[in-house]
């Protein structure tokens, strides 16, 4: 009896210390990537996203391979090398049209190559089918979605000197989508009583939820009345809407990356970072959070 009841007391303090090292690593890494492309180190700054990226995509193919679930991801690696070099170069040097008719090229050549290379392997009932599906589903959910990073440093026009100035929204964005992530654990520690989607996340709270709105609304509206000159295409009205679009985005994709985890049988994604795991649980929020930040500006505000 008496172990049970010091298990149960060592939960809160181990949740805690786990809240803690993941927050403190997520500062550590965003802060560097920030201040790099404050700082107008263009390359620097695709060079991390591209290198967090890619050791995500590898550990999404090794949660598969965990499973046993087939995969190309060699294949998958090298056209996602390709997309993320191509995208970086044509963003930065013509715009947006290009780069999606660069992207376009590249899922048409990956689709190709999967095809082509499934060509070698024994026909097996459905297998080449999954393999073919797991593989192109890895570069779309991690990839092509992480890409939009890289796009929305490019989305609002340069300055007169040439210096870009989409990495205030980069920065917008994350904040937004850690308080979020903040919000939900705060919230759901303190308050949650009723469990939200048991059979993906049995921690997960509908309180939880609402604290996560309730955090990133406060930072949206924060950030645009703490550094209105930096985001100038925004409004009061655009900054509350995004606040809860991109919260309510935050926890789809924590639990989206939820439902993968537990399909294939991982606790996390890698053991990259303290208290978080791989890069994949690092950046499973802004999957959705980046890509949806990216077309309410080009769509709804429709930035030039």
């Amino acid at each position: 009896m008496s172990v049970s009841v010091e298990r149960a007391s060592n939960k809160p303090a181990t949740a805690r210390l786990t809240f803690v090292l993941r927050f403190a690593s997520t500062l550590v890494l965003w802060s560097v990537a920030l201040f790099i492309v404050f700082a107008g180190y263009e390359l620097g700054f695709y060079a991390l996203i591209s290198l967090v990226g890619m050791i995500a995509l590898w550990e999404f193919y090794g949660m598969l391979d965990h499973r046993g679930l087939p995969n190309f991801k060699i294949t998958a690696m090298i056209c996602g090398a390709t997309m993320l070099v191509g995208s970086f170069y044509y963003f930065s040097h013509y715009g947006p049209a290009r780069s999606y008719d660069f992207e376009t090229a590249v899922l048409l050549f990956f689709l190709l190559t999967v095809f082509t290379r499934q060509m070698f392997d024994s026909l097996r009932d459905d297998e080449p089918l999954k393999t073919m599906a797991y593989t192109l589903f890895g570069l779309l959910y991690v990839l092509w979605l992480f890409n939009f990073v890289t796009k929305i440093v490019y989305v609002t026009p340069r300055l007169a000197d040439g210096s870009v100035t989409g990495q205030f929204y980069v920065f917008y964005c994350i904040a937004i989508t850690k308080f979020s992530d903040m919000g939900a654990y705060l919230t759901g520690s303190l308050l949650g009583r009723h469990q939200l989607v048991p059979h993906i996340s049995p921690k997960k709270t509908w309180e939880g939820f609402v604290g996560a709105l309730g955090f990133s609304l406060l930072a949206s509206v924060g950030l645009f009345k703490l550094m209105p000159g930096h985001f100038s295409v925004l409004t009061m009205t655009h900054a509350v809407v995004l606040g809860l679009l991109l919260g309510f985005a935050a926890v789809i994709g924590d639990l989206a990356e939820s439902i993968i985890k537990r399909s294939t049988g991982v606790k996390d994604s890698g053991d990259l970072l303290p208290g978080i795991g791989g890069a994949l649980d690092l950046i499973d929020s802004l999957l959705f959070t980046v890509p949806l930040l990216f077309f309410y500006l080009r769509l709804v505000i429709k930035v030039p």
